[in-house]
């Protein structure tokens, strides 16, 4: 195991003297030498624009190995890597910008033109640009020497800023460290028995956690090759799975994948891993995959500030409905309001502390002093308990806790009764202003097929739930609006129908 403090180091140990082995199938592919080569060439790149160890470069492109070279030749350079959802808007973008102060941009160039003013206003030096097929002025990297030797950091020096999704407030910058990515990215090869034999499917986008610092820190930190799509692709999915062995996705990527008549035991054979995140894994999709494929879904739990902070285990039980148990070298407790840890199944505040945690919020310390303690311990704002076994769910936000006659409803426990419903296909629980209970609980509900009624629903949760907990409204829809990594957007729903009760 390689001893660097610096992230790149650690993520090259692996492939060390493979340079003509193959990283990446599809998408152009790369050998772990050319990989490597051209993520040098991009430091130097950055060197010579004046770029400097601790300067911000923020990217805003389409999904590329491009990119991901990019992000590799950044770190190297002893800068810091700041990617951005490529569906942001211009005024997002100069929020992001403004606060970050990058020394650098890098866009799509169909976009570099809308985003000059936000550019502008926030005094960025230079702006470079690199599309999906990965030309672009960035390219002027091809004339650059390799061999660019990665500029000294210490495990305490950032390697990257992923901004939170603000769906309560304005985004934060959550700060992460070299240790902080390279000890999880090691922790969940041994973890998860990641080997240079490994093919990893990766479909997930590359601005988000589990794309960039999971997939792809796993995979090179692994040795592993990788099957690089562009996005999530049946098709190249169920192709790419005769040669790989492992997958990482969000529930959606299970549930369209089961509803393809291709999804067997034959076709999964030669897979040993499925794993899940980003958003909560319904039981039943749990059960129909272990069904179909003979495969347990092995969920785990993360966040943009910790990495990965819990896994179902490799070798035991995969309890559906949970989170798993703690990583190795991973510490997870669940606390009431005063800080007092509880016992088995009671619900309360999840609490995070380990070498995986980031170093705090960009430019907020107030911010950062509210949710990273003194002593180490990160206040997720997620609730959950603890089974007898040790094995943590995940129970919701707390900011998404309803507050209904002076009850705690917690919206996970009134889902769970509402899609265990044969025609339900998933449910989101919100609570809505009332003006007799202050919030009233309202369950938004997605049907399978027509046959589903409100009555069933009402009916259902007068069963097997208390007064308080029960629906006083329930509206069937469509769809349920969620963000890009499929988690669904309560506030989205709050809003919309904030006028339900008035």
């Amino acid at each position: 195991m390689c001893k660097d403090n610096h992230l790149v180091a650690r993520l090259r140990f692996a492939s060390m003297g493979r340079e003509s082995d193959v990283f990446v199938q599809g998408q152009g592919g790369r050998t772990f030498g050319a990989f490597f080569a051209n993520a040098e060439r991009y430091a130097a790149l950055l060197v010579s624009k004046g770029v400097a160890p601790g300067d911000r470069v923020a990217v805003q492109v389409n999904k590329s190995l491009e990119a991901l070279e990019l992000y590799i030749g950044t770190v190297m350079a002893g800068a810091v890597f700041l990617p951005l959802n490529p569906d942001y808007t211009t005024s997002e973008i100069a929020y992001f910008l403004k606060d970050a102060t990058p020394h650098m941009f890098v866009v799509d160039p169909s976009r570099e033109t809308e985003m000059q003013s936000a550019v502008n206003a926030a005094g960025v030096r230079h702006v470079l640009t690199l599309d999906r097929a990965g030309g672009g002025t960035l390219d002027a990297a091809s004339t650059m020497p390799a061999g660019f030797k990665p500029v000294p950091r210490t495990a305490d020096d950032l390697a990257a800023i992923l901004y939170t999704s603000g769906t309560t407030g304005r985004s934060k910058g959550a700060m992460l460290t070299h240790r902080a990515l390279a000890s999880n990215a090691q922790t969940l090869v041994e973890y998860w028995r990641f080997t240079p034999d490994d093919v990893l499917i990766h479909a997930l986008p590359i601005f988000h956690t589990h794309g960039l610092f999971v997939a792809t820190n796993v995979a090179l930190m692994a040795g592993a090759a990788m099957v690089f799509l562009p996005k999530f692709d049946k098709d190249k999915i169920f192709s790419a799975m005769t040669r790989a062995t492992t997958l990482m996705g969000v529930p959606t990527f299970y549930t369209r994948l089961l509803d393809d008549p291709r999804l067997t035991k034959d076709s999964t054979q030669n897979m040993r891993l499925f794993i899940s995140g980003s958003a909560p894994l319904l039981a039943e999709t749990h059960t129909r995959w272990t069904e179909r494929t003979d495969h347990e879904i092995l969920e785990r739990y993360g966040m943009t500030e910790t990495n990965m902070n819990t896994s179902n285990p490799y070798n035991g039980a995969r309890k559906s409905g949970t989170v798993g148990l703690p990583l190795p070298d991973v510490e997870v407790k669940i606390v009431d309001d005063d800080g007092v840890e509880l016992g088995v199944d009671q619900i309360g505040s999840i609490e995070v502390r380990g070498y995986n945690v980031f170093a705090g919020y960009w430019q907020m310390p107030e911010k950062t002093a509210e949710e990273l303690r003194d002593d180490g311990w990160f206040i997720t704002g997620d609730l959950g308990m603890r089974d007898a076994d040790g094995y943590i769910s995940i129970v919701g936000r707390s900011k998404d806790l309803i507050i209904s006659g002076g009850f705690n409803v917690y919206p996970k426990e009134v889902e769970a009764v509402i899609d265990d419903l044969p025609d339900v296909l998933e449910s989101a629980v919100i609570g809505l202003q009332h003006a007799d209970l202050g919030e009233a609980v309202v369950a938004v509900v997605v049907a399978r097929g027509s046959a589903l009624t409100t009555e069933a629903i009402i009916t259902a949760t007068a069963k097997k739930l208390a007064r308080f907990k029960r629906p006083k409204h329930v509206l069937v829809v469509d769809a349920l609006p969620r963000n890009t990594m499929g988690k669904v957007q309560k506030k989205a729903l709050r809003e919309e129908y904030e006028n339900l009760f008035s």
